[in-house]
């Protein structure tokens, strides 16, 4: 095949990649609107209530991790400072949520800029350096909350934050949506998006060309910081209680979440708006499997099935490699 042929091929994969979150988004719709076939329920309003709450929980989560992810690196602290944010605004909250939620962003930024910044000035790589972050604040964790759970006394913050708003919505997913938009307009209309995406595919050429690059790792790191506590304090406000290890599922969940939602692991590549539909899509993915209450080992194979197939759309070189394994094909003499 000809250059042209294989740039062709490139771009259409280009195109795919572009449109896969959407896709998958609208085949899990499909698939929940079909539930009356598969469970003779058809999806209720409580069930999208339901899923619009899981994002919530989760969706800051994914957009701290899926941004670090962007600029080229790996947080493996973040779950642990999602159940940092927890803790502290529990522990500083209950009389003053404000000051609660206030304390625990503090200490999730710190937590952030501080991985990012010595991660960004001496070259180390983020997996082993956010993993002895994620070791050290559990660590952190388990004394905050003196190896037991912390309970929230304040109960009208929870109702507050879980109210149906227009039957489907809560005051958290509104909140969470709120700034998900806040970080797509920030990306898509300042020079901040840009930088970041340069940043991550190629730290180098990025900083020949005047970014910043030291300087744009600390601040991702630190604002990761801040919506992993910020989604853990919310979380901790809406169930009344904070605990010192929620396991790696909701971390899982995340990294899921962002590869669906066209995030590149190379670095370079992705969106606010991309992460939230992946955020979206998994959570309906979760209401449809517990609406159809199949057994933990299903669950797992769907979702990998899922993130094998969203791998492969990303492999990078894939419509190159398939159009040179079908020029062969084509080439060889027939029998």
């Amino acid at each position: 095949m000809s250059e042209s042929g294989f740039r062709g091929a490139a771009e259409r994969q280009r195109r795919l990649r572009a449109i896969t979150p959407v896709l998958v988004l609208a085949a899990v719709a499909v698939l929940a609107l079909s539930l009356p076939l598969w469970s003779g329920q058809a999806l209720s309003v409580f069930s999208v209530f339901n899923t619009f709450q899981n994002a919530a929980t989760l969706g800051l989560l994914a957009l701290g991790v899926g941004l670090t992810i962007i600029i080229g690196e790996f947080d493996l602290s973040s779950i642990a400072v999602f159940a940092l944010g927890g803790l502290l605004a529990v522990k500083f909250g209950e009389a003053q949520p404000v000051l609660g939620i206030a304390v625990a962003v503090g200490a999730g930024a710190l937590a952030g800029a501080l991985q990012g910044g010595i991660m960004a000035s001496t070259g180390i790589s983020s997996v082993p350096l956010t993993l002895g972050g994620y070791i050290a604040i559990s660590g952190l964790n388990h004394i905050v909350a003196n190896e037991g759970i912390l309970t929230y006394g304040n109960y009208e913050i929870g109702l507050l934050l879980d109210n149906p708003v227009a039957h489907v919505f809560s005051l958290r997913i509104l909140l969470v949506l709120a700034i998900f938009v806040a970080v797509w307009a920030a990306m898509r209309f300042t020079r901040i998006g840009p930088e970041i995406r340069a940043t991550g595919a190629d730290r180098r050429a990025a900083r020949s060309s005047g970014v910043a690059t030291t300087r744009m790792v600390t601040l991702v790191f630190l604002f990761s910081g801040a919506c992993c506590a910020l989604g853990g304090a919310l979380f901790a406000y809406s169930t009344t209680a904070a605990k010192y290890d929620l396991g790696l599922d909701p971390f899982i969940f995340a990294v899921t979440a962002i590869l669906v939602g066209g995030v590149s692991v190379d670095g370079g590549r992705g969106n606010a708006l991309g992460i939230l539909v992946g955020v979206l899509a998994m959570s309906l993915l979760d209401t449809v499997f517990l609406q159809l209450a199949l057994p933990t080992f299903m669950v797992d194979l769907a979702r990998a099935s899922l993130l094998l197939l969203v791998i492969l759309i990303e492999a990078p070189d894939l419509a190159r490699r398939i159009a040179t394994w079908r020029t062969r094909q084509l080439a060889r003499p027939s029998d």
